[in-house]
This record gives structure tokens, C-alpha cells and sequence, in this order.
């Protein structure tokens, strides 16, 4: 069995207590074992960090790009063999974990240019003989706590950036993905990334995450997951006084009116609602549907998602490969319990015994369902979506912004007026016309509002506001 350990100040770390990397496919098959850190593991982490910072921060642009576009360019070389191991790890089909790959590796090789292109600003002032100039500065050492639905995406998305701008990084990853961070610890570490420059720290959430948000070096927090625990960071990063940055998930729409294209709609709905599992903070879990194509629609879509194959995500037929694990599982399948209490009908939703052990859902469809069921206001995280009708435009945006989330929202439509107005009226940071709400581009900003995201954007050239700090100087030339 394959051991892997943490990396601290550019050294292998091996700290005992090796826990089971396991295939959801196939619960027999262990990818590896990852040996779990504590708290004294994110104290000399830390400690390494902030030895490198100051060097680090004055390395010149070139050094950085350099780094970040060999790991950029060996992710996307061999992006067919880590997409195998994204894959076995995550449960992902073996075409969607190759593309996460690709875009890790887009994702670096974009910021390898942005740490070419930090600039400043020169104001006149408005007293005589003042110069003004306005620079940013790396924050020191930060820590990034990653989620397992996209396990080398996001670690790019925030390991990136966090170098490109001179910052130095202790990352967390989530207990059912470690492999994946370890691909990007060890492409750093093979393509002379300085020691301490970034630190990989293996263990439970509750030890090392807790450890490394009260860390008192630590400058900011980056953190993907659940809300409940992304709001208590915030309270204790608040009375840190650390900068934080939350992505905490959403109960997403997508409207589908009357006049949209019937093709289009099905495709973005069924992509978007039960593509990778459903387990997509993007995911389209609330499908409101105008009364006029109501009917026909939901026969589409539900002939569509019962004929979607659900298996082995190395199969070539597969379309959507298993639940991440069994706790996960579990909560989807007291979902769809809920939903036969609450909706008028379920299609779908059960779980399914194939070949090999694994965690195995059929997806589901909730019919006759209303925006006050819980089904609606809670986010499952499972190949689930409601429909709910209504009558006309102005319902289906009440209805739209009607939760405490506000990550995607969508529309299906071929009314320029209705997609403006959708445009300007929907209370959400990314927004959709005719396409999947899960699936955005990796050079613009990426977040949303309410319940879902707190903090800078994440991504492009917005990361700058989180992983910089500005600073103004004036110089008297008289």
C-alpha cells in the first residue's frame, strides 16, 4: 500500500496515523494512505511559512511565473493519468476528472501571467509637490482549506494565486480527496518551489482546520465548504482580525420559461442538476418552470435523467459516477424520504447496487414541489431537483431569489427582455442564460452573495483583493 505523508518546510513528513484513501466505486479498493497531522503539524507548517515569507515576497515576478507555469504545463501533460486518480478518489467520470485536471492546469499557467502583471497605481495628489503611488503587497502567510467535490480545481484556484502574489501557503485538504492535493504538493516541490513556500498538511477538519484558522501567523483564511462551518470561522477570523474568504455553497434556479427553447432547457437542467452527482455548489436544485411548457418539459427532462447510466466513473458509458461517501448517501436518501412527504411524486432517487461496492444513487426528480417545502431551502448536495411552476415571469424571479443563498441562478429563454431583466433582477454573483448554472471559466471572478460566499472574489484577476494588501505611499519631491 502506497504511504503518503505531509510536506513541511520542502521536507516529507511523516507523522504516523495513516488513514485509508477510498475508491467510492469500489469501497474494496484503497487508493493510498495519507498520514494525519495535529496541531503541532500546522504549528511548525506555519513556522516554515513565515521563515520563507519575507524572501518569498521579494522574489522577482519572473521566479514566480516560471514556478507556476512548470506546474501548469505538467498538469496538463499528463492530465489523462491524474484524471485516472481524481476519478478512483472523488467518483467523478473519467472525461469530467481529466477536464478538472485541465483546469487546474489552466489555472496556473493564468496566474504564472498575473504575477507578471502586478501593478500599482500613480495619483496626482491634491497638494503640490506630493507623488502618490498605490502598490500591493503580499498578506504573509496564508491558510487554504479545501473541499473534496473538485480536489485539485480548487487547490489550484487557490494555491495559485496565493504564490503568484508572493503570499506563502499552509493547505488543508478535505479527508476523502487527499490524493489529489498531493499531485500539486509534489509538482511544486519537484519544480523548485523554495522550503516553506507551500506546505501540505494532512488531517481532520475539526484538528488541523481549527488549528490553522486560530493560528495567530496565520494572515488569511481561504475556505470551500459548508456553511455552518464557514460562518464560525468568520466569527473567529473577525476576532482575529484575519482576512477570510468563504465559498459555502447554494439552493440554485434555474427558470424555464414559456418561451425557451425546449432542447436547450432539458440539456442545461440535466447538466446542470445531476452531472458530477449533483455534488456542485453550482448545481441547479430548483427548476421553476412556467406553466405553458410545464408539462412537456418534466417529460423530457424526467425521460432524459431515467435514461442517464449511473456506474464505474472509468467506464466509457458512465454518466455520473457515484456518491462521494456513505454519510453523504445517506443525507441524499433522507432527502428523497422528505421529498415523498413533501412533493407530489419522485421519480428516481434510490440506491442502486452495482457490480462493485459503492455509493450508488440513482438521480431524482421531485415533482409538484413548493419554494416553502425544506426540499427547496436546504441544500441537499445529491443528484436531486425540484420543479416548481409558475405562472409568469415576475413569480418565477420572486421565487428565484427566494432563498438565503445566492451562488448561480439561470435562465432558459429566447426573449432578450426576459433575459435582461433576469440579468439585472437575479440576486445571485453569477448569472446564466441558456446554459448549465454549474460550468464557469477560470480567467474571471467566481463567488456569490447572502448565505453563499463572504469575502473578495475568488479567481481571475479579482484574487488580487484577497491575497494582496494595498498600500498607499506619499513622497513630498519639494
Amino acid at each position: 500500500m502506497t504511504k503518503h505523508m505531509s510536506l513541511i518546510d520542502g521536507q516529507w513528513a511523516d507523522f504516523g496515523n495513516f488513514q485509508p484513501d477510498i475508491n467510492p466505486a469500489n469501497t474494496e479498493e484503497v487508493i493510498g494512505e495519507f498520514s494525519y497531522g495535529d496541531a503541532s503539524a500546522v504549528d511548525a507548517a506555519v513556522e516554515a511559512a513565515t521563515r520563507a515569507a519575507p524572501e518569498w515576497a521579494a522574489t522577482t515576478p519572473q521566479v514566480r511565473h516560471d514556478l507556476l507555469a512548470a506546474v501548469g504545463n505538467a498538469l496538463g501533460a499528463n492530465a489523462a493519468d491524474y484524471g485516472r486518480i481524481l476519478a478512483r478518489e472523488e467518483g467523478k467520470t473519467l472525461p469530467e476528472a481529466i477536464g478538472e485536471v485541465g483546469r487546474a492546469s489552466q489555472v496556473f499557467k493564468f496566474f504564472a501571467g498575473e504575477a507578471l502583471r502586478i501593478g500599482g497605481q500613480l495619483h496626482p495628489s491634491v497638494r503640490p509637490d506630493i507623488d502618490i503611488e498605490v502598490t500591493r503587497e503580499p498578506v504573509g502567510v496564508v491558510g487554504l482549506i479545501t473541499p473534496w467535490n473538485f480536489p485539485i480545481a480548487i487547490p489550484a484556484w487557490k494555491a495559485a494565486p496565493a504564490l503568484a502574489y508572493g503570499n506563502c501557503v499552509v493547505m488543508k485538504p478535505a479527508d476523502l480527496t487527499p490524493a489529489c492535493a498531493q499531485i500539486i504538493a509534489k509538482l511544486l516541490h519537484e519544480n523548485g518551489c523554495p522550503p516553506g513556500v507551500f506546505n501540505l498538511v494532512y488531517g481532520r477538519g475539526s484538528v488541523v482546520g481549527e488549528a490553522l484558522v486560530n493560528h495567530p501567523d496565520v494572515g488569511a483564511i481561504s475556505f470551500t465548504g459548508s456553511a455552518e462551518v464557514g460562518n464560525r470561522m468568520a466569527e473567529i477570523c473577525g476576532k482575529l482580525r484575519k482576512k477570510i474568504q468563504l465559498e459555502m455553497g447554494g439552493k440554485n434556479p434555474m427558470v424555464v420559461m414559456d418561451d425557451a427553447d425546449m432542447d436547450v432547457a432539458v440539456g442545461a437542467c440535466l447538466n446542470g442538476a445531476f452531472f458530477s452527482t449533483g455534488q456542485r455548489c453550482t448545481a441547479s436544485s430548483r427548476l421553476i418552470v412556467q406553466a405553458g411548457i410545464h408539462d412537456a418539459f418534466v417529460e423530457k427532462l424526467r425521460d432524459a435523467m431515467v435514461a442517464l447510466k449511473v456506474g464505474d466513473p472509468l467506464d466509457e458509458t458512465t454518466q455520473i459516477g457515484p456518491v462521494i461517501d456513505e454519510t453523504q448517501l445517506k443525507s441524499n436518501l433522507d432527502y428523497v424520504d422528505l421529498a415523498k412527504q413533501e412533493a407530489s411524486d419522485v421519480v428516481g432517487g434510490e440506491r442502486l447496487e452495482l457490480s462493485t461496492p459503492g455509493f450508488f444513487q440513482a438521480p431524482a426528480l421531485f415533482l409538484g414541489t413548493t419554494n416553502d417545502m425544506r426540499i427547496n431551502r436546504e441544500e441537499i448536495f445529491g443528484p436531486t431537483a425540484s420543479i416548481i411552476k409558475v405562472g409568469d415571469f415576475e413569480e418565477a424571479v420572486a421565487i428565484a431569489n427566494d432563498t438565503e443563498f445566492g451562488l448561480s441562478s439561470g435562465i432558459c429563454t429566447t426573449s432578450l427582455k426576459h433575459a435582461r431583466e433576469y440579468r439585472r433582477r437575479a440576486q445571485a454573483g453569477m448569472l446564466m442564460v441558456n446554459l448549465p448554472t454549474a460550468g464557469v471559466d477560470y480567467h474571471v471572478p467566481f463567488g456569490g452573495r447572502k448565505g453563499s460566499s463572504f469575502g473578495p472574489r475568488e479567481q481571475g484577476s479579482f484574487a488580487a483583493e484577497f491575497y494582496t494588501i494595498v498600500k498607499t505611499s506619499y513622497v513630498f519631491s519639494g
